[in-house]
């Protein structure tokens, strides 16, 4: 089993930054990539970032390209996103996950899941 701890949700103006974290412990061995991903209320859960542990390669979704960076320490197990420019349509509560797989892009692939953190982004 894979225990995921997210923090660094908040409140913050559009135009501002918060960073989040997710602290991985367990078999973390397993597991191929993290992922961020993000639900918004009466919306679907919709993938924001995914990282590899081993090359570190990235993956963003669209709407965050440019605005967003995810990063992993693999020493300390922990990943990182750092969310520059947000928008009040970025406001969700943002979960982590990871997966034993390649299919880093959608939900159903990951196992394991965070208790989520939630960030509100006020116009």
């Amino acid at each position: 089993q894979v225990q995921l701890v997210e923090s660094g949700g908040g409140l913050v103006q559009a135009g501002g930054s918060l960073r989040l974290s997710c602290a991985a412990s367990g078999r973390t061995f397993s597991a191929y990539a993290m992922g961020w991903f993000r639900q918004a209320p009466g919306k679907e859960r919709e993938f924001v970032a995914a990282i590899t542990w081993g090359s570190g390669f990235t993956y963003y979704a669209d709407s965050v390209k440019g605005r967003f960076t995810i990063s992993r320490d693999n020493a300390k197990n922990t990943e990182y996103l750092q969310m520059n420019s947000l928008k009040p349509e970025d406001t969700a509560v943002y979960y982590c996950a990871s997966t034993s797989t390649n299919w880093v892009l959608a939900a159903n692939m990951y196992n394991h899941w965070g208790q989520g953190t939630q960030v509100t982004v006020s116009s």
